[in-house]
Protein backbone atom coordinates (compact mmCIF):
# COMPACT_ATOMS: atom_id res chain seq x y z
CA UNK A 1 0.00 0.00 0.00
CA UNK A 2 1.33 3.40 -1.01
CA UNK A 3 1.97 6.09 1.57
CA UNK A 4 1.18 9.39 -0.16
CA UNK A 5 1.81 12.95 0.99
CA UNK A 6 0.11 16.01 -0.52
CA UNK A 7 1.44 19.48 0.33
CA UNK A 8 -1.26 22.14 0.14
CA UNK A 9 -1.63 25.83 0.94
CA UNK A 10 -4.48 28.16 1.76
CA UNK A 11 -4.18 31.39 -0.24
CA UNK A 12 -6.18 34.60 -0.57
CA UNK A 13 -8.40 34.89 -3.63
CA UNK A 14 -5.99 36.97 -5.72
CA UNK A 15 -8.81 38.27 -7.89
CA UNK A 16 -10.06 40.20 -4.86
CA UNK A 17 -6.77 41.24 -3.24
CA UNK A 18 -5.71 44.88 -3.46
CA UNK A 19 -2.45 46.60 -2.53
CA UNK A 20 -2.18 49.54 -0.14
CA UNK A 21 -0.51 52.23 -2.29
CA UNK A 22 1.26 53.80 0.72
CA UNK A 23 2.55 50.75 2.60
CA UNK A 24 2.79 48.37 -0.36
CA UNK A 25 1.24 45.59 1.72
CA UNK A 26 -1.59 43.32 0.61
CA UNK A 27 -5.03 44.25 1.92
CA UNK A 28 -6.35 40.88 3.05
CA UNK A 29 -9.25 42.12 5.17
CA UNK A 30 -12.53 40.92 3.76
CA UNK A 31 -10.79 38.74 1.15
CA UNK A 32 -11.86 35.06 1.29
CA UNK A 33 -9.17 32.40 1.61
CA UNK A 34 -9.25 29.40 -0.73
CA UNK A 35 -7.37 26.17 -1.27
CA UNK A 36 -4.65 26.87 -3.82
CA UNK A 37 -6.09 25.64 -7.16
CA UNK A 38 -2.84 23.99 -8.28
CA UNK A 39 -2.82 22.03 -5.01
CA UNK A 40 -6.31 20.78 -5.82
CA UNK A 41 -4.87 19.19 -8.96
CA UNK A 42 -2.10 17.60 -6.87
CA UNK A 43 -4.68 16.20 -4.46
CA UNK A 44 -6.74 14.74 -7.31
CA UNK A 45 -3.64 13.00 -8.70
CA UNK A 46 -2.91 11.54 -5.26
CA UNK A 47 -6.49 10.29 -4.87
CA UNK A 48 -6.40 8.64 -8.30
CA UNK A 49 -3.18 6.83 -7.34
CA UNK A 50 -4.81 5.69 -4.11
CA UNK A 51 -7.80 4.32 -6.02
CA UNK A 52 -5.60 2.65 -8.64
CA UNK A 53 -2.94 1.05 -6.46
CA UNK A 54 -4.26 1.32 -2.91
CA UNK A 55 -2.82 3.75 -0.41
CA UNK A 56 -3.14 6.23 2.41
CA UNK A 57 -3.24 9.97 1.62
CA UNK A 58 -1.97 12.58 4.09
CA UNK A 59 -2.45 16.29 3.40
CA UNK A 60 -0.18 18.78 5.16
CA UNK A 61 -0.11 22.57 5.28
CA UNK A 62 1.61 25.34 7.20
CA UNK A 63 -0.41 28.39 8.12
CA UNK A 64 -2.68 30.06 10.68
CA UNK A 65 -5.59 28.31 12.39
CA UNK A 66 -7.95 29.24 9.55
CA UNK A 67 -5.91 27.04 7.19
CA UNK A 68 -7.73 24.16 8.85
CA UNK A 69 -10.61 24.87 6.47
CA UNK A 70 -8.42 24.07 3.45
CA UNK A 71 -7.49 20.75 5.06
CA UNK A 72 -11.15 19.90 5.60
CA UNK A 73 -11.72 20.42 1.89
CA UNK A 74 -9.00 17.84 1.27
CA UNK A 75 -10.62 15.38 3.69
CA UNK A 76 -13.99 15.87 2.02
CA UNK A 77 -12.43 15.05 -1.35
CA UNK A 78 -11.02 11.76 -0.03
CA UNK A 79 -7.79 12.37 1.91
CA UNK A 80 -7.31 10.06 4.91
CA UNK A 81 -5.40 12.38 7.25
CA UNK A 82 -4.82 16.11 7.60
CA UNK A 83 -1.91 17.85 9.34
CA UNK A 84 -1.73 21.55 10.26
CA UNK A 85 1.59 23.21 11.14
CA UNK A 86 0.71 26.39 12.98
CA UNK A 87 2.81 28.61 15.23
CA UNK A 88 3.64 32.31 15.42
CA UNK A 89 7.27 31.22 15.20
CA UNK A 90 6.59 30.10 11.60
CA UNK A 91 5.45 33.59 10.53
CA UNK A 92 7.24 35.49 7.71
CA UNK A 93 8.70 32.24 6.38
CA UNK A 94 9.96 32.12 2.81
CA UNK A 95 9.97 28.89 0.78
CA UNK A 96 13.26 27.72 2.32
CA UNK A 97 11.99 27.97 5.89
CA UNK A 98 8.59 26.58 4.94
CA UNK A 99 10.04 23.51 3.23
CA UNK A 100 12.24 22.88 6.28
CA UNK A 101 9.25 22.86 8.65
CA UNK A 102 7.09 20.72 6.36
CA UNK A 103 9.78 18.06 5.89
CA UNK A 104 10.65 18.06 9.60
CA UNK A 105 7.02 17.42 10.47
CA UNK A 106 6.49 14.89 7.67
CA UNK A 107 9.38 12.76 8.92
CA UNK A 108 7.57 12.28 12.22
CA UNK A 109 4.70 10.69 10.28
CA UNK A 110 6.84 8.06 8.57
CA UNK A 111 8.27 7.65 5.07
CA UNK A 112 6.34 8.41 1.89
CA UNK A 113 6.41 6.68 -1.48
CA UNK A 114 4.83 9.55 -3.39
CA UNK A 115 4.68 13.29 -2.70
CA UNK A 116 2.43 15.64 -4.66
CA UNK A 117 2.63 19.44 -4.79
CA UNK A 118 0.98 22.18 -6.78
CA UNK A 119 3.37 23.65 -9.35
CA UNK A 120 3.03 27.08 -7.70
CA UNK A 121 0.83 29.07 -5.34
CA UNK A 122 -1.42 31.90 -6.46
CA UNK A 123 -0.06 34.37 -3.93
CA UNK A 124 3.69 33.75 -4.23
CA UNK A 125 3.95 31.99 -7.61
CA UNK A 126 7.67 31.26 -7.14
CA UNK A 127 7.43 27.59 -8.13
CA UNK A 128 10.29 26.80 -5.72
CA UNK A 129 8.59 24.67 -3.08
CA UNK A 130 8.48 21.35 -4.92
CA UNK A 131 12.21 21.32 -5.72
CA UNK A 132 13.13 22.31 -2.18
CA UNK A 133 10.94 19.58 -0.71
CA UNK A 134 12.41 16.97 -3.08
CA UNK A 135 15.93 17.99 -2.09
CA UNK A 136 15.18 17.85 1.63
CA UNK A 137 13.34 14.52 1.31
CA UNK A 138 16.17 13.12 -0.85
CA UNK A 139 13.74 11.82 -3.45
CA UNK A 140 13.45 12.00 -7.22
CA UNK A 141 11.30 14.67 -8.84
CA UNK A 142 9.09 14.92 -11.92
CA UNK A 143 7.57 18.30 -12.76
CA UNK A 144 4.76 19.18 -15.20
CA UNK A 145 3.32 15.65 -15.07
CA UNK A 146 0.44 15.40 -17.54
CA UNK A 147 -0.37 11.77 -16.74
CA UNK A 148 1.01 9.05 -14.49
CA UNK A 149 1.25 6.02 -16.77
CA UNK A 150 2.47 3.24 -14.50
CA UNK A 151 3.86 2.45 -11.08
CA UNK A 152 5.87 -0.70 -10.35
CA UNK A 153 6.08 -1.14 -6.59
CA UNK A 154 8.29 -4.21 -6.87
CA UNK A 155 10.86 -2.41 -9.04
CA UNK A 156 10.33 0.85 -7.15
CA UNK A 157 9.77 2.91 -10.30
CA UNK A 158 7.17 5.28 -11.68
CA UNK A 159 6.57 6.21 -15.33
CA UNK A 160 4.90 9.49 -16.25
CA UNK A 161 4.15 11.64 -19.26
CA UNK A 162 5.42 15.20 -18.86
CA UNK A 163 4.09 18.26 -20.64
CA UNK A 164 6.96 20.39 -21.95
CA UNK A 165 7.08 23.63 -23.90
CA UNK A 166 7.65 21.89 -27.24
CA UNK A 167 5.85 18.61 -26.75
CA UNK A 168 5.67 15.68 -24.37
CA UNK A 169 8.24 13.46 -22.68
CA UNK A 170 7.87 10.03 -21.11
CA UNK A 171 10.13 9.72 -18.08
CA UNK A 172 10.83 7.09 -15.45
CA UNK A 173 11.76 7.94 -11.86
CA UNK A 174 12.66 5.91 -8.83
CA UNK A 175 10.54 5.90 -5.69
CA UNK A 176 10.18 7.86 -3.53
CA UNK A 177 9.16 10.47 -6.07
CA UNK A 178 7.80 13.99 -5.78
CA UNK A 179 5.57 15.30 -8.57
CA UNK A 180 3.84 18.46 -9.69
CA UNK A 181 0.95 17.81 -12.05
CA UNK A 182 -0.95 19.57 -14.81
CA UNK A 183 -4.69 20.06 -14.44
CA UNK A 184 -5.71 18.55 -17.79
CA UNK A 185 -6.19 15.04 -16.35
CA UNK A 186 -6.36 15.91 -12.68
CA UNK A 187 -9.31 18.24 -12.26
CA UNK A 188 -10.52 18.31 -8.68
CA UNK A 189 -13.57 16.18 -7.85
CA UNK A 190 -16.66 17.51 -6.09
CA UNK A 191 -17.18 15.84 -2.68
CA UNK A 192 -20.54 14.24 -1.92
CA UNK A 193 -22.65 15.42 1.01
CA UNK A 194 -21.69 12.46 3.24
CA UNK A 195 -17.95 13.12 2.79
CA UNK A 196 -18.42 16.84 3.35
CA UNK A 197 -20.27 16.27 6.62
CA UNK A 198 -17.65 13.79 7.81
CA UNK A 199 -14.87 16.29 7.08
CA UNK A 200 -16.50 18.85 9.38
CA UNK A 201 -16.03 16.52 12.35
CA UNK A 202 -12.72 14.90 11.40
CA UNK A 203 -9.69 15.36 13.65
CA UNK A 204 -6.90 17.59 12.36
CA UNK A 205 -3.43 16.60 13.57
CA UNK A 206 -1.60 19.75 14.73
CA UNK A 207 2.10 20.53 15.20
CA UNK A 208 3.83 23.65 16.48
CA UNK A 209 7.52 24.54 16.82
CA UNK A 210 7.73 22.72 20.16
CA UNK A 211 6.11 19.47 19.07
CA UNK A 212 8.25 18.83 15.96
CA UNK A 213 11.32 16.88 17.17
CA UNK A 214 14.72 18.42 16.47
CA UNK A 215 13.38 21.63 14.90
CA UNK A 216 16.12 24.28 14.70
CA UNK A 217 14.72 27.73 15.67
CA UNK A 218 17.32 29.40 13.46
CA UNK A 219 15.83 27.74 10.35
CA UNK A 220 12.16 28.64 10.82
CA UNK A 221 10.09 31.76 10.36
CA UNK A 222 11.82 35.08 9.76
CA UNK A 223 15.25 34.02 11.14
CA UNK A 224 15.39 31.08 8.73
CA UNK A 225 14.27 33.06 5.68
CA UNK A 226 17.06 34.61 3.59
CA UNK A 227 14.49 35.99 1.12
CA UNK A 228 13.23 39.41 2.20
CA UNK A 229 10.51 41.40 0.45
CA UNK A 230 10.95 45.08 1.42
CA UNK A 231 7.94 46.28 -0.53
CA UNK A 232 5.17 45.08 -2.82
CA UNK A 233 3.63 47.39 -5.40
CA UNK A 234 1.40 47.12 -8.47
CA UNK A 235 3.00 47.80 -11.86
CA UNK A 236 2.59 51.33 -13.17
CA UNK A 237 -0.18 51.67 -15.71
CA UNK A 238 1.24 53.12 -18.91
CA UNK A 239 -0.44 55.20 -21.54
CA UNK A 240 -3.17 53.40 -23.45
CA UNK A 241 -2.29 52.28 -26.95
CA UNK A 242 -3.70 53.83 -30.10
CA UNK A 243 -5.29 51.96 -32.98
CA UNK A 244 -4.22 53.21 -36.40
CA UNK A 245 -6.29 52.67 -39.52
CA UNK A 246 -5.75 55.22 -42.28
CA UNK A 247 -7.55 53.20 -44.92
CA UNK A 248 -4.49 51.51 -46.46
CA UNK A 249 -1.27 49.89 -45.34
CA UNK A 250 0.86 52.65 -46.91
CA UNK A 251 -1.04 55.48 -45.21
CA UNK A 252 -1.14 53.65 -41.85
CA UNK A 253 2.65 53.08 -41.96
CA UNK A 254 3.19 56.73 -42.90
CA UNK A 255 1.06 57.79 -39.93
CA UNK A 256 2.95 55.44 -37.60
CA UNK A 257 6.35 56.75 -38.75
CA UNK A 258 5.15 60.29 -38.20
CA UNK A 259 4.09 59.48 -34.64
CA UNK A 260 7.41 57.75 -33.88
CA UNK A 261 9.33 60.73 -35.29
CA UNK A 262 7.31 63.06 -33.10
CA UNK A 263 8.19 60.96 -30.03
CA UNK A 264 11.88 60.96 -31.04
Amino acid sequence: MLNILVCVKQVPDVNLVKIDPETGSLIRKGVPAILNPHDENALEAALQMKERYGGFVTCITMGPDQAEEALRECLAAGADRAVLLSDRAFANADTLATSYVIVSAARTLGSFDLVFCGKESLDGATGQMASQLAERLDCSQLSCVEEILDLDERAGTLTARRCLERGFETAEARLPCLMTVEKSRYRVRIPNLKSWKASRKAEILRFDSRSIPGLDPAQIGDPGSPTKVPRTYPPAVGQRGRMLDEGSTEKTVEKLLGLLAGEH
